[in-house]
């Protein structure tokens, strides 16, 4: 009868192991999945669909805060990259709608011939070659340059949101020795520094404006040959809208 007895308290315990180590494993599995939910709730932006989540899993550990088992929601970080999106998305609509009301412009006043206009990750560049604004080798605008410069006006008034960044470039050259200018970045920077100097005075607010001289160094073309060398001379206008209008 001793032996009997002995013999069933042995398997009593070896039962109460086996519960244990079903337990356990049962704790594992739960975190497990608790892990898994959590990696398909973050790997989309969707706000609702993650809060969702969250809580039926709360609910079935019968939790009331997520701050009891170490978790805490965040949805400040996913909103502003979702804010900043929709922005730059919003952005790259409004900037193709100036693109072709500047193309549909220039069409109407025969620009279209010699200013070129190209649309690139929100930027609009207006290009010139610096035959339509300058002399060869000077820096202050022709008469002719004016006029163009009168007709674009109507595109930036217009369009007031967007920032100007006024680019001179010029081909590889050097100015004579002994000459009035020093090098090519005085040319350029010259000529982009008139421009906006005249636009000034078409009324184009100052703080919308920026000038930058580049020399030789963005050419479109390799200098090897005298046509190459006079698309390099050029006057950009590079257009980037204001977010907010500020």
């Amino acid at each position: 009868m001793k032996e009997d007895k002995h013999t069933a308290t042995y398997y009593d315990d070896e039962d109460d192991d086996t519960r244990a180590w079903v337990t356990t494993f049962a704790d594992i599995a739960l975190l497990l999945l608790v892990f898994f939910i959590l990696l398909f709730s973050f790997s989309t932006l969707s706000d609702q669909k993650f809060e969702q989540t969250i809580l039926s899993v709360r609910q079935s550990l019968g939790k009331q805060e997520t701050e009891d088992w170490g978790l805490r929601i965040r949805t400040d970080t996913s909103g502003v990259l979702m804010d900043q999106a929709t922005m730059y998305r919003q952005m790259l609509e409004a900037q193709q709608q100036v693109f072709s009301d500047i193309q549909y412009y220039y069409s109407q006043e025969g620009l279209d011939g010699i200013v070129g206009a190209r649309l690139q990750e929100g930027l609009i560049t207006l290009r010139l070659p610096a035959s339509a604004l300058f002399g060869l080798g000077q820096v202050e605008l022709t008469p002719e340059g004016k006029r163009i410069l009168e007709q674009m006006r109507e595109v930036f008034i217009r369009h007031h949101d967007q920032q100007i960044n006024i680019q001179g470039h010029t081909d590889n050259i050097p100015p004579r020795t002994g000459g009035r200018f020093q090098d090519n970045w005085e040319i350029s920077s010259l000529r982009a520094l008139n421009t906006l100097r005249y636009l000034m005075e078409l009324g184009i607010e100052p703080k919308r404006m920026t000038a930058t001289g580049f020399a030789d160094l963005q050419p479109l073309f390799p200098n090897n040959t005298e046509e190459n060398r006079a698309r390099n001379r050029r006057v950009e206008f590079v257009l980037e809208k204001r977010i907010g209008g500020q």
